[in-house]
Order: structure tokens, then C-alpha cells, then sequence
């Protein structure tokens, strides 16, 4: 069984990236072979093979994508999806695995759930990057009915993510956001705010009894300015970028590398995909793109502005 598949050989940005063809080894035990159908985007999927000091020459070529929904092909011995059973033939949808951008793959078994037919599977390739994060971040806060929370970034992938799930909650969200995109935070049940000067007056306009929290997915100096001036009990600030001003200022940073934030996002998967099957958690998908476009959908991905999640397409 061959497959084609994205690869870094050598440590950097997009533009090292490489589309291979290679024999598949059959799935080991505990493992299931993966037909790819859509395989998710994200940031993280080129910011990790950049070099770094820890950066080991004898993991190359590194696999890219973390997410991918498709069809069981095949299943090693003793292998059993997370959500049980498994057989050749099931739509499944797989986080956190390692080069989902191909058109096969192996994975543990142990990360694999039985994808809900309601879910696409575009949607369903992009649903646990970002929902568990924003997960992550509502959970680190202790979010709760009746909290009024500031969200930087509320338009983008983990910021939709957040405004659902704070419903969900009962909590009350303001986000930041271009005026282009105040639509999709209120669609999502937030209430927008353009970020800017004078940013922590106007969040004072809109909450007069004082923000509860403040979840920042953008990592700037203002996002995390402001969130000290408005909220007083620092552990109830968490960034998912600003990793340097949460280690000078004593509030709290997450990842997914983080074992704390892996063991935590491996938890909730199973409740994130029960909701996006019963269609209380949305993915919005800007666009999908054909796997051998990858390197034209991450200058999409790049711009920051895609107006919702990519997939590619083997």
C-alpha cells in the first residue's frame, strides 16, 4: 500500500516542505491504517519544524499535520479505537497524530474516535486542534456560569471554538476582532470589540462589573496589557502565545507539547466530537485544497486572514 505524504527533510518553514510517495508498512500492533479524506490545517503544523536549540537532525524527515478524518483501511493486531470497536470500512477522525497531510497513514489506535455522520469530514479533520486548546483554555480559567470573560483573538480558529464552548457554558464573552469580522463573533455568541488603542476602556464599557477572566490566543503586547489591567487574580489569565510575558508577569501558558495540556486535550476529545455531532460545536471551513496544493493553502494559512479552517483533500 503506498501513500503520498508531506514531509520537512531538513528543519525550517513551508519552504522546505516536500510531497513524497513511499511504501506504507501495514499497521503495527495497536495501530490502524488511516485512508485520509480531509486532513486538517494549522498553525502549529509549520511553526514546529522550524529549527530551535532542541532541535534533533536525527528526527528528520519530520511528518506534518496533526488531524485527519478518513476511513479505517486497516487495523494491526489488537488494535481497538478509543471510542471502541473499530473495523475496516469505519469513518474515524484521528488528533493528535504525526503527518496527517497524506493520503494514508498509521496511527495509534488509541487516538482514533468513530467520526458522527452529521460532521463533514473537512469539519471533522479540523475539530480537535483548536477545540481542545479552547477547551484547555476555558478549563485553566475555571470559566463559569455567569463569568464575564475577555477573548483576544475571537475570530480566529480557537476564538470561535472559545465563544461556542463559553455558551455552552453559560458564561458571557467579549472578543476582540476586526470590525470585518464582528459578524462571526456574534454569530458564535460573542460580543465583538475592535482591539487598538483605548482597547481596556472600551472593554470597561461594555463590562462595568469588571471581567472574570481573560483568554488570549493572539500573543500580543496589548493582549497581554490589557488582560493585567483588567483582571486582578493572574491565574485567571492563560495565553496560548505569549509564552515569554506569562513566565515575566506570573500568569499561566499552555500547549500542546505541555504534558499537563496533552493529558487534559487527550481527555476531552470524546465530549468535543459528541458536541460537533450533535451540531452544538461548528467548524467552519473557508476552503479546501487539493493535497498536492499544500504549499498554496499555508500561504492562505499564513496571511492569518482565511476566514475560517482549511483542509486538504488527498
Amino acid at each position: 500500500m503506498q501513500t503520498t505524504r508531506w514531509v520537512a527533510p531538513r528543519f525550517g518553514g513551508p519552504e522546505v516542505f516536500t510531497l513524497i510517495t513511499e511504501e506504507l508498512p501495514p499497521p503495527a500492533p495497536g495501530e490502524v491504517t488511516i485512508e485520509v479524506r480531509a486532513a486538517g490545517m494549522n498553525p502549529a503544523d509549520y511553526k514546529y519544524t522550524q529549527k530551535t536549540p532542541a532541535s534533533d537532525p536525527a528526527t528528520l524527515p519530520l511528518p506534518i499535520g496533526y488531524e485527519v478524518a478518513g476511513v479505517i483501511a486497516a487495523l494491526g493486531p489488537a488494535a481497538e479505537i478509543a471510542s471502541g470497536g473499530g473495523a475496516i470500512g469505519d469513518e474515524v477522525l484521528a488528533f493528535r497524530v504525526r503527518g496527517g497531510w497524506a493520503s494514508r497513514l498509521n496511527v495509534p489506535a488509541a487516538d482514533v474516535f468513530a467520526k458522527p455522520s452529521s460532521l463533514p469530514d473537512a469539519e471533522a479533520s479540523n475539530l480537535l486542534l483548536a477545540g481542545t486548546t479552547a477547551a484547555e483554555m476555558l478549563h485553566v480559567t475555571g470559566v463559569q456560569a455567569g463569568d464575564t470573560v475577555l477573548l483576544h483573538g475571537a475570530s480566529g480558529a480557537v476564538g470561535v471554538s472559545v465563544l461556542q464552548q463559553a455558551r455552552l457554558i453559560g458564561a458571557r464573552v467579549i472578543g476582540t476582532a476586526s470590525e470585518k469580522n464582528f459578524d462571526v463573533v456574534r454569530r458564535f455568541g460573542g460580543e465583538p470589540v475592535t482591539y487598538g488603542d483605548g482597547l481596556a476602556e472600551r472593554v470597561r464599557a461594555l463590562a462595568p462589573g469588571g471581567i472574570t477572566a481573560a483568554l488570549d490566543s493572539v500573543g500580543t503586547d496589548e493582549a497581554v496589557d490589557v488582560s493585567l489591567a483588567l483582571v486582578e487574580d493572574r491565574r485567571r489569565i492563560v495565553t496560548i502565545a505569549a509564552f515569554p510575558g506569562a513566565q515575566e508577569h506570573g500568569f499561566i501558558a499552555i500547549g500542546g507539547r505541555m504534558p499537563a495540556s496533552a493529558a487534559f486535550r487527550d481527555a476531552i476529545r470524546q465530549r468535543l466530537i459528541d458536541l460537533a455531532g450533535s451540531g452544538e460545536l461548528l467548524v467552519p471551513i473557508a476552503r479546501t485544497f487539493p493535497l498536492a496544493d499544500a504549499l498554496e493553502a499555508v500561504e492562505l494559512l499564513r496571511s492569518e486572514h482565511p476566514g475560517g479552517k482549511l483542509a486538504l483533500i488527498p
